[in-house]
């Protein structure tokens, strides 16, 4: 269902619900105010049936039948025949026995209640019937006095003639306030609905053309402007998230020719490989070998890149602490005499394992690889904050801000190895789950890394031995 039927419906819904109340609350009310009114005027009629020493049936309490008015005091008036406009009353006595008032056949309805009213001699009871086709209101009230009941009716016709009419005129209003509240919700509809089918034109027009950007015009209602701004705010980002991929295909295109176009070179040349010496030939598998890994390497960072920063699917329980020792011990093997101090606080993660290993690996390769040959590496973990910190030349003022870019390389690092993606994997893999990484020159010399891949859980169970006692400087 559309939402313009939904409102449509709603509001007429609605209104129909309170005309409804309307019309059943004053239907009733009346009701109730013109039948009130009836048995007050039963109650009067039946009090002169009920005075002492006034009996309009001679004789004694025992229920004797005689004479159709007072032994004292005012005369009463014989009964009228039913449906008359003074009313019709007979009387029940305690055995059952019911006389009519005009001296005729009994025409009211006794049962069980009544019975147990004239036995009691006291109470009343107001009932309906029909007799002889006259709707009628019956009162039926105990004599004290002649130990017996009296039953008084009055027709109801001109009541039902009034509540008939009401009926009728409550079920127009009613029927005619739910077509008027129809119309009224279409309207409505239509009304509050203008501006949302201006916007969905809006955005259908930007959403076609995203090469084209353009924006919602952020006017009308206050509801409208913070929607045009939510909805700009995610073409932003949209937009962003494209030219970032745009930018990640050109860039991995750009590096990724030069390691082909010498691999494809090298390949050519060891098709002729039996005109060379056995040397060259040897240099020659030994250069295709290290292009291959290096081609191998861009390859696996571009798609860890083109991952994106969403937390990974598998996460578990990581001690950060031993993956940090295991990452040292590697790079200690691969570079002499450089020193690393560790001073390592165990701590445990929800991270996934492959992530933070790589993005581990990469922030002690890279401080490897700014270190001189003789230097020092100092490697912090302390309150789930690794700072990675090397004493080589640092980064220069202007490469700070772009030390995380894809593909950036400081212009000292374009003789150097690598494509540039190590540290924009560290920087997506620390955001991916809450955390963050940032970069600068130490006080006194070399660059200076703090990684945090989110809050720890708590200290590792394992205690991390360190490789050197002093404390990394900051």
């Amino acid at each position: 269902m559309s939402l313009r039927r939904r409102i449509t419906g709603a509001a007429a819904l609605a209104v129909a619900a309170v005309a409804v109340t309307l019309g059943v609350t004053g239907y009733l009310s009346t009701r109730s105010h013109l039948v009130g009114e009836l048995q007050q005027e039963l109650r009067e009629r039946a009090a002169p049936y009920l005075q002492p020493h006034s009996s309009v049936r001679g004789g004694s309490g025992s229920g004797g039948i005689g004479a159709l008015r007072p032994a004292t005091g005012p005369s009463v008036p014989p009964a009228p025949p039913l449906g008359g406009a003074p009313g019709y009353f007979q009387f029940v006595h305690p055995n059952g026995t019911v006389v009519a008032g005009s001296g005729g056949t009994p025409e009211l309805p006794v049962d069980t209640r009544a019975l147990e009213i004239a036995k009691r001699a006291r109470g009343s009871l107001f009932t309906t019937a029909t007799v002889r086709g006259t709707h009628v209101e019956v009162l039926t009230v105990g004599d004290p006095y002649d130990h017996d009941a009296v039953e008084v009716a009055l027709p109801l016709t001109a009541v039902d003639s009034v509540l008939r009419s009401l009926s009728l005129t409550y079920g127009l209003l009613v029927g005619g306030g739910i077509l008027l509240a129809g119309v009224l919700g279409a309207l409505i509809a239509r009304s509050a609905l203008a501006p949302i089918e201006r916007f969905s034109e809006q955005t259908e027009r930007v959403t076609s053309a995203l090469d084209d950007p353009h924006r919602l015009d952020e006017t009308g209602a206050s509801e409208l402007r913070r929607l045009a701004a939510s909805f700009n705010q995610t073409l932003d980002a949209l937009e962003r998230s494209i030219q970032a991929q745009r930018h990640l295909i050109a860039d991995a295109s750009h590096e990724l020719r030069t390691p082909m176009a010498a691999l494809r070179s090298n390949i050519q040349i060891f098709l002729d490989a039996h005109r060379l010496p056995v040397e060259e030939r040897k240099g020659l598998q030994h250069a295709i070998i290290a292009e291959l890994d290096e081609l191998t390497q861009l390859v696996a960072d571009v798609v860890e890149l083109a991952r994106g920063s969403a937390p990974s699917e598998h996460t578990e329980p990581i001690e950060l602490n031993q993956i940090v020792s295991d990452a040292v011990a590697r790079a200690q093997r691969r570079s002499g005499q450089l020193e690393f101090r560790l001073e390592l606080e165990p701590t445990v993660i929800i991270n996934a394992p492959d992530r933070v290993s790589r993005s581990i690996a990469n922030v002690i390769d890279n401080a490897r690889k700014w270190s001189p040959p003789d230097g020092q590496i100092d490697v912090r973990l302390r309150d789930g904050v690794l700072c990675v910190r090397d004493h080589g030349p640092g980064f220069n003022d202007h490469d700070l801000q772009h030390v995380f870019d894809r593909f950036y390389r400081a212009e000292e690092a374009r003789r150097m190895p690598g494509s540039g993606l190590g540290l924009a994997i560290v920087k997506q893999a620390a955001e991916a789950h809450g955390g963050f990484a940032q970069a600068a020159n130490a006080p006194d010399g070399g660059a200076m890394l703090r990684i945090s891949f989110g809050s720890s859980t708590g200290p590792s169970e394992r205690t991390q031995p360190e490789a050197a006692t002093a404390p990394a400087p900051r």
